[in-house]
């Protein structure tokens, strides 16, 4: 892995561990009005999605460019995986929530559904992340 496409990735999952585990749960403590620290959260999550798209993409095919031959290895699945969750919560839940809390119900059982399965997809895509950001660079064993 190049010195760039570590900045790229240190980006995005710091970002995603910062914002989701930090900054969100802050907000929540800190403000009394709740729906003031959901709309903040959420448009910060809206931002590391964003981030982790445009880095994620540019990640995935500097890794394709450099292993061209390899139908598949496991940096490429996990960023496809975290990519393809990303997609996911910024365009198929994100909005579904955003149209319960337009409506007043975020006190339903649809809303707490919605929320749960957003809430699993950015944990899933942190530990993904994290587990790239550990593994050892290619360089080092040798590969690069």
């Amino acid at each position: 892995m190049l010195a760039g496409e570590r900045i790229l990735l240190t980006l995005w999952v710091g970002g995603l561990w910062a914002i989701g585990y930090i900054v969100a749960p802050t907000l929540f403590v800190n403000l009394d009005d709740r729906a003031l620290a959901g709309t903040l959260a959420g448009q910060m999550f809206a931002i590391i999605a964003w981030i982790g798209l445009v880095c994620g993409a540019i990640l995935l095919i500097l890794n394709q460019l450099r292993h061209p031959r390899r139908r598949s290895n496991w940096r490429a699945l996990v960023l496809l995986a975290m990519l393809l969750l990303v997609l996911a919560g910024q365009f198929i839940l994100a909005p579904m929530i955003a149209d319960l809390r337009a409506a007043g119900a975020t006190a339903t059982a649809a809303f707490a559904r919605l929320h749960g399965m957003a809430s699993v997809a950015y944990l899933v895509t942190s530990l993904l992340g994290l587990a790239l950001v550990a593994a050892p660079c290619e360089e080092s064993r040798g590969q690069g």
